[in-house]
């Protein structure tokens, strides 16, 4: 079995910026992603200032990516609407067009990259077993699988983080007075237990996330669309938006949404990056930042010291994730409940330099 020097595992935006630096570092990388196409996964699709500077640092056209402007936030609680305008520029892009872009990139790099290979298990003397009954070793693994864990490579003590939390993701095409309403601006929704996000993407299409209890999806029979329509009852504006928009795709969901997890150790040569480091609500936007920050930091500590440099960078991430982490997990808890959500709205939106104030919070670039 021959050992090589670096295998990434997953090709999303960690994978794919870990792939592309390492390439360029001149060292051997081969990235494996499970799927043969491209697709939106549940997560993703608002991109920040902060994800965007680090894409250009590494070296990505971040002009090219395209993407739909996004300079405004509303935050909707019942019938009451308060906008403000964002402390930083971001764009709303699908996974599917930033994790394309991000991996022709590393293989443009010199990277190996092969679809539909599918990793079933990370083995001893970092080896990993595949669907089809090869098995790989490498002197650096990454894992970059994002929410999904990898057998033998569980993210440790993760039952104890928001594990009845899931997470529910579906394109449609918006009708003409949404499209207009939501042209440069990024929409939450608030409602008990959950709350819906809404961004126009690079192709006109409108991107809605939920993240809600496993109980209410529990009580609608398990339909995200029977969910909605309880969801429509108490976010009556939600329902405006969503009224006239044709499905472009089916549902994507994903469970058990470790909230407020991070990696704090990890064995010599196994380097966690993006959802496998840190994972951040999804409301504060900073989940594509986390895992190209994570990726840039794991990949340089590869090529500065070695595979033995992985416990040490990935103590030194959870650290830098601790801050941004937490005051997520606040802002989590205080949207997913109203009492608390309508008088916080107001307040940011009498005083604007609140919101500038807890996105600093939250930025991993920042919190180094």
């Amino acid at each position: 079995m021959t050992r090589i020097p670096a295998l990434v595992i997953g090709g999303g935006p960690a994978g794919s910026i870990a792939a592309l630096r390492l390439a360029r570092g001149g060292m051997p990388t081969v990235l494996v992603e499970r799927c043969q196409e491209r697709h939106d996964p549940v997560c993703g699709g608002f991109v920040s200032a902060d994800a965007l500077q680090l894409l250009h640092q590494a070296g990505v056209d971040t002009d090219a990516l395209g993407g739909h402007r996004v300079e405004r936030m509303r935050f909707h609680v019942g019938t009451r609407s308060l906008e403000t305008a964002l402390p930083f520029p971001a764009i709303g892009l699908s996974r599917q067009r930033l994790d394309a872009v991000l991996i022709e990139a590393a293989r443009s790099a010199g990277a190996t990259v092969e679809f539909g290979r599918t990793a079933r298990a990370l083995g001893g003397m970092r080896t990993v077993s595949f669907a089809d009954g090869e098995t790989r070793a490498a002197d650096a693994i990454f894992l970059a699988t994002g929410k999904l864990n990898l057998r033998g490579a569980d993210r440790p003590g993760e039952a104890a983080f928001g594990t009845a939390k899931v997470g529910l993701r579906r394109t449609l095409k918006p009708d003409r007075d949404s499209a207009t309403a939501l042209a440069g601006a990024i929409e939450l929704h608030l409602f008990a237990d959950g709350y819906a996000g809404l961004v126009l993407q690079e192709d006109g299409n409108l991107n809605l996330c939920l993240s809600v209890a496993a109980q209410r999806l529990r009580d609608a029979g398990g339909s995200p669309d029977e969910l909605l329509a309880a969801v429509f009852e108490e976010a009556p504006l939600l329902g405006e938006r969503l009224t006239g928009a044709t499905p472009v795709s089916g549902w994507r969901s994903i469970a058990r949404i470790p909230y407020g997890w991070r990696a704090r150790h990890t064995a010599p040569g196994i380097f966690r990056v993006g959802d496998q480091a840190a994972v951040i609500a999804s409301l504060a936007g900073d989940g594509i930042a986390i895992a190209v920050a994570s990726a840039t930091a794991a990949s340089n500590a590869l090529l500065r010291d070695g595979p033995d440099a992985a416990p040490a960078y990935q103590r030194e991430f959870a650290r830098r994730a601790r801050r941004p982490l937490a005051f997520a997990e606040i802002l989590r808890a205080v949207a997913e409940t109203p009492a608390w959500a309508r008088p916080v709205a107001r307040l940011v939106h009498m005083r604007p330099t609140m919101l500038a104030w807890g996105a600093h919070a939250t930025r991993i670039a920042t919190a180094a």
